[in-house]
């Protein structure tokens, strides 16, 4: 007689089980990966206008806000933006931290930093 092969019911409902938590810690994780790529894009624009070449910090700040309110960005608070200048290099970092709740009393803490810089005339 063949031995049979094959997965249990009970196997079967625990691959089951694994596949929807990483489907659900997906669904919860790649909001904040989406919101970063969005922060990313606002920093690329404000290099590409000129916006760091031209304003002050507080102007920068501000073109900041009102780019990031545009695309939904909730995340970064104006703390998180340092703006540096070196005789006519600008530059601007952003960290900011999310935390996401992810079951009960379980969250994932994730930090992102970006950076884009730009030199004046």
């Amino acid at each position: 007689m063949k031995k049979q092969q094959g997965a249990t019911l009970v196997g079967m409902l625990f691959i089951a089980a694994l596949v929807g938590s990483g489907l659900i810690l997906a669904a919860k994780l790649v909001p904040a990966y989406v919101e970063f790529m969005s922060v990313k894009k606002v920093l690329n624009a404000m290099a590409s206008a000129g916006d760091l070449k031209t304003l002050s910090p507080k102007e920068i700040q501000n073109s900041f806000f009102r780019r990031a309110g545009i695309d939904n960005i909730s995340s970064v608070k104006p703390e998180d933006i340092t703006i540096d200048r070196e005789g006519n290099q600008s530059s601007v970092t952003v960290e900011y931290s999310v935390k996401v709740p992810v079951v009960a009393n379980i969250s994932a803490f994730m930090d992102f930093s970006a950076s884009t810089s730009a030199q004046g005339e």
